[in-house]
C-alpha cells in the first residue's frame, strides 16, 4: 500500500488486514505497522512514521477492557480474544523495554470444510469416528493448526451425537451446537488453566475433548489419561513432523516413566497431522504441505521401542492407510507447480534427497 498513514485506534489497521488478506497485524513501539500477508512480514506503507511509545499505549488504550488492562500492568503481557463488528482477532500485548508491541492474529469466522482444506478425508474421517484416543495436529505458529482442528471439530459436530468440550486460550473458532453438544471454554477467562480444565473436563462427561495446546507435563499427561478412559482428545503441538511430536511427548517425562509412557501413547494415538503453509509459487498466497501418520501395527510397535527414527520408513510404506510424510507432500506440491524449487528445498527435511530429487 502506497497511503502514508498511522491511526489513533486498533480497528481500522485490523480492517485494512482483512481487506487484504493478512493473517497477523504488527503495532510495535518504534517500528512501521507492519502485517504478516501470504507468510511474509513487511510494512503496510512503506514510508510510514514508526509509532511512537505514546502511539503504543494510545492503541492499547482504546481496545483494552479495564480487567486486561489490570492483567498487563501485574504480569507485562496478556493474551485474548478480540470481537468486532467486523471480525474476529487473537491478541497479544506485551510491555517491553521501549514501549508496548501488539500483535493481532485475524481469525477467519468462517469455519472451512475437511473438504475445504484439501485435507485427505478418506483417511482424516476414520480418525474422527473413534471413540477414545489422541488425535495431534501438529506445526509451527501460523501454520493453520486451529483451522485444521475447526474443521475436524466441526465435522464431528455434524457426524456423530455426542458431547463435545473444547478448552482453547483463547478461544477463536465459535462453534454452535449441530448434532452434538458443544461447550467452549477459555484458559484464564473461564478457568485457571489447561491443567486445571482438564481434571474438570473429566467430570463433564464429554466424548470428545479439544485441547488448544499440550502446553506442559501435567497437560499432557492428562490429555493421555482422558485418551485412555474412554475420550476422544484433539490436541496441538508446536512440532514439524511426526517422530518429532512423539519424542516431545515423552521427552518431558521424567526418565523412569518414559517406558510406561510410550506403552501408552503406543496404545492411545490415533493419528499425527503435521502441516505447514508454504507460499505459492505465483505469489497469491500460500499452500498446506501436510504429513499424515495413522497408528498402525507397525507404528504403534515402534513407538513402544522407543524407536521413533524409524517412522519415515514406515510411512513410506503405508500409502494404503494414507500415510504421507512432509518431504513427500512437499515434492508434490513442486511437481504440481504449486510452489517453487527454493521453497520444496527449503522446506524439506532431508535437503540432499530432495536436491537429487530435482537433479534426476
Amino acid at each position: 500500500m502506497s497511503q502514508i498513514q498511522t491511526y489513533d485506534n486498533v480497528d481500522t489497521y485490523l480492517q485494512i488486514g482483512i481487506e487484504f488478506d493478512c493473517s497477523d497485524i504488527h503495532l510495535a513501539t518504534t517500528s512501521r505497522p507492519t502485517w504478516r500477508r501470504f507468510g511474509n512480514l513487511q510494512p503496510i506503507w512503506e514510508d510510514a512514521a514508526t509509532l511512537t511509545a505514546q502511539d503504543t499505549e494510545s492503541l492499547v488504550n482504546s481496545f483494552l477492557p479495564k480487567e486486561h488492562w489490570e492483567h498487563l500492568k501485574e504480569k507485562g503481557d496478556v493474551d485474548f480474544a478480540y470481537q468486532t463488528d467486523f471480525g474476529r482477532f487473537r491478541v497479544s500485548v506485551v510491555r517491553q523495554r521501549l514501549g508496548y508491541d501488539l500483535v493481532f492474529r485475524i481469525i477467519t469466522t468462517e469455519i472451512r470444510s475437511i473438504d475445504d482444506l484439501k485435507l485427505p478425508k478418506e483417511h482424516i474421517v476414520p480418525l474422527t469416528r473413534y471413540h477414545n484416543g489422541l488425535i495431534l495436529v501438529t506445526g509451527s505458529v501460523g501454520s493453520g493448526k486451529s483451522t485444521t482442528m475447526a474443521a475436524l471439530v466441526d465435522f464431528i459436530n455434524e457426524d456423530r451425537e455426542d458431547h463435545i468440550l473444547t478448552l482453547e486460550d483463547p478461544i477463536e473458532y465459535v462453534f454452535k451446537s449441530k448434532n452434538c453438544h458443544i461447550n467452549q471454554r477459555e484458559v484464564h477467562s473461564h478457568t485457571e488453566s489447561f491443567p486445571r480444565a482438564l481434571r474438570g473436563a473429566l467430570r463433564e462427561d464429554p466424548d470428545v475433548i479439544v485441547v488448544g495446546e499440550m502446553r506442559n507435563l501435567e497437560t499432557i499427561q492428562l490429555a493421555l489419561t482422558a485418551a485412555e478412559t474412554g475420550h476422544l482428545v484433539i490436541a496441538t503441538l508446536h512440532t514439524g513432523n511426526a517422530p518429532r511430536t512423539l519424542d516431545r511427548i515423552l521427552d518431558v517425562f521424567p526418565t523412569d516413566q518414559r517406558s510406561q509412557i510410550r506403552i501408552m501413547v503406543a496404545e492411545s494415538l490415533r493419528g499425527v497431522i503435521s502441516q505447514q503453509l508454504i507460499p505459492k509459487a505465483d505469489g497469491t498466497g500460500r499452500v498446506m504441505a501436510l504429513e499424515l501418520l495413522v497408528n498402525t501395527a507397525p507404528v504403534a510397535a515402534t513407538i513402544r521401542d522407543g524407536k521413533t527414527f524409524m517412522l519415515p520408513g514406515i510411512m513410506q510404506t503405508g500409502k494404503n492407510v494414507g500415510m504421507i510424510t512432509m518431504d513427500e507432500s512437499i515434492k508434490n506440491l513442486y511437481i504440481a507447480g504449486e510452489i517453487s524449487q527454493e521453497e520444496a528445498h527449503f522446506r524439506s527435511e532431508d535437503k540432499k534427497l530432495m536436491e537429487s530429487y530435482f537433479k534426476s
